[in-house]
C-alpha cells in the first residue's frame, strides 16, 4: 500500500521524456515513505486507486509540478539596505553611499551584532514568502560574517531553518564575499586565513556542502579564488563560483577547472568560459532579480550557453543589497522577460537544473519513481502561467516529503 495517491491531475514531471515539462495529462503519482513510488497515467494504475493507497487525494485538474528550488541565496543575514536603496535612487554613488556607512560592510556589521535567534526570525519571515511560491529545497549562503564565528552562526541559522519550515536546505560557506574591515591593509592574510583556518573549521564541523567566492574586480581575484578553493577541495567539499557578473575575470573557467557545481551570474561570460563549462558539466545559474535590481543592460549570453549544451538554472539571489526579491516565480518571470527563456526553460531552471547545480540529481529536481516527494500542486490550466502571472496566488498546496507542509 502506498500511504498517499495524488489522481485527477496534470503532471509536469520535468524529466525529459519527450514531451514539454515532460508533462503527463491525467496523471497519478504516489508517495510512500516520503518518496515517489508510483508516476504516470491515471489509466495505467495497477487497480483501482483507493486499493492501493491508504489516502487517495483528487487534484481536481489541477498541475502538479516538483518543489521549487532556489539554488542561489543569501537568505540569512542581519538588517536591511533600504536606506540606501533611496540613496542611490536619488543619484548617490557607490562610495556616497559607502562614506554613509551603507555597502555590503553594513550589513557584515548587523549580522555580526545579531543573535543566532534573530537572523533565524529575520530569515524565516523571507522564506515564508518564497514556501508561498511553491518552494521546498533553498541554498542559503554565508559570506556576511567574515569572521568564523559569525559565518559559523549563519550557517547554523541556515540548518535551522530547514528543521523549523520543512524545506530542504544546502549550505554554502562564502569566505570570500568581501574583505573585512580588521584586514583592509592586508587582503592576503584574509584569504590565507579563509583557506587555511576557515574552511577545515567549516568542514570538521559539517557546517556547509560547499564554498562559494565573489571573483570580480570589487571582490577577488582568479588567483586569490583558486588557492581558496584547492583547500575546499582539499577538505572534500564542492565549489561554485559568483563569476563574470560586473566584469570578465575568467572565473567561470576557473571553476569549470575545479569541475564546480556551477558559476553563477554570467553576464560577462566569453566564448573560452562557455566551453570550459559545457565540457566540466558546470551548471549556469541565471540571476534575473539582481540583473533588474541593479538595472544592467549586459544580457548573460543565453544563446551560445544553449548552442553549447550548458544547463540553464534559474534562481532568486536573496539578498540584502542587489536583489531583496523573496518570490521563485517572479525570478521565473524575470529570466522569462529579461532573459527571453521560453517557460519551459524557465521552470526546468528551478526544479531540474536547479537540482543539478546542488548536486542533487538524484534526490529533487523531477518527478520520478525513488526520488524524495517534494510537489507543489497549483491552480493553473497549463505550467506556462507560472512564468507568466506576476503576484498572482497560484499554489494550492506544497508536499514536502510525502506529506502536507
Amino acid at each position: 500500500m502506498w500511504d498517499t495517491l495524488w489522481i485527477d491531475a496534470h503532471l509536469a514531471t520535468m524529466a525529459r521524456n519527450g514531451s514539454p515539462y515532460g508533462a503527463i495529462r491525467d496523471g497519478a503519482i504516489a508517495a510512500k515513505d516520503g518518496r515517489i513510488s508510483w508516476v504516470g497515467a491515471r489509466a495505467d494504475l495497477p487497480g483501482p486507486a483507493e486499493t492501493l493507497a491508504r489516502k487517495v487525494v483528487s487534484a481536481g485538474g489541477a498541475w502538479i509540478t516538483p518543489g521549487l528550488i532556489d539554488c542561489h541565496t543569501h537568505l540569512v543575514f542581519g538588517g536591511d539596505r533600504a536606506r540606501e536603496f533611496e540613496m542611490r535612487l536619488k543619484g548617490a554613488s557607490y562610495e556616497e553611499i559607502a562614506r554613509a556607512g551603507g555597502g555590503i560592510l553594513s550589513t557584515v556589521a548587523a549580522t555580526r551584532a545579531a543573535s543566532e535567534k534573530e537572523l533565524i526570525e529575520s530569515a524565516a519571515r523571507r522564506l515564508s514568502s518564497m514556501i508561498r511560491d511553491g518552494l521546498t529545497t533553498v541554498e542559503v549562503k554565508s559570506g556576511y560574517g567574515l569572521d568564523l564565528e559569525t559565518e559559523l552562526k549563519m550557517l547554523s541559522a541556515a540548518r535551522a531553518l530547514g528543521q523549523r519550515m520543512n524545506v530542504r536546505v544546502r549550505r554554502t560557506f562564502l569566505g570570500l564575499h568581501a574583505l573585512p574591515p580588521e584586514f583592509r591593509d592586508d587582503r592576503a592574510a584574509y584569504v590565507q586565513l579563509v583557506a587555511d583556518v576557515m574552511i577545515p573549521a567549516v568542514a570538521t564541523a559539517g557546517a556547509a556542502d560547499a564554498v562559494d567566492a565573489f571573483c570580480e574586480g570589487i571582490g577577488f581575484t582568479a588567483d586569490e579564488v583558486d588557492y581558496v578553493f584547492s583547500a575546499a577541495r582539499a577538505h572534500g567539499l564542492d565549489v561554485k563560483l559568483h563569476a563574470e557578473q560586473l566584469s570578465n575575470l575568467h572565473g567561470a573557467a576557473l571553476a569549470a577547472r575545479y569541475t564546480a557545481l556551477s558559476a553563477d551570474h554570467l553576464e560577462y561570460l566569453d566564448d573560452a568560459g562557455i566551453a570550459a563549462m559545457a565540457e566540466a558539466g558546470t551548471v549556469a545559474v541565471l540571476l534575473p532579480g539582481a540583473f533588474y535590481f541593479l538595472r544592467e543592460t549586459q544580457h548573460p549570453p543565453i544563446e551560445k550557453l544553449r548552442a553549447a549544451g550548458v544547463a540553464l538554472a534559474v534562481a532568486g539571489d536573496c539578498n540584502p543589497g542587489t536583489s531583496p526579491m523573496t518570490s521563485p516565480l517572479a525570478a521565473l518571470n524575470m529570466a522569462c522577460t529579461l532573459f527571453r527563456l521560453t517557460p519551459e526553460e524557465a521552470l526546468a531552471g528551478m526544479t531540474r537544473e536547479a537540482a543539478r547545480a546542488l548536486g542533487l540529481t538524484d534526490e529533487i529536481g523531477t518527478l520520478e519513481v525513488g526520488k524524495a516527494c517534494d510537489l507543489a500542486i497549483w491552480n493553473i490550466d497549463a505550467p506556462a502561467e507560472l512564468s507568466y502571472w506576476l503576484g498572482a496566488d497560484l499554489l494550492r498546496e506544497r508536499i514536502f516529503a510525502g506529506q502536507t507542509a
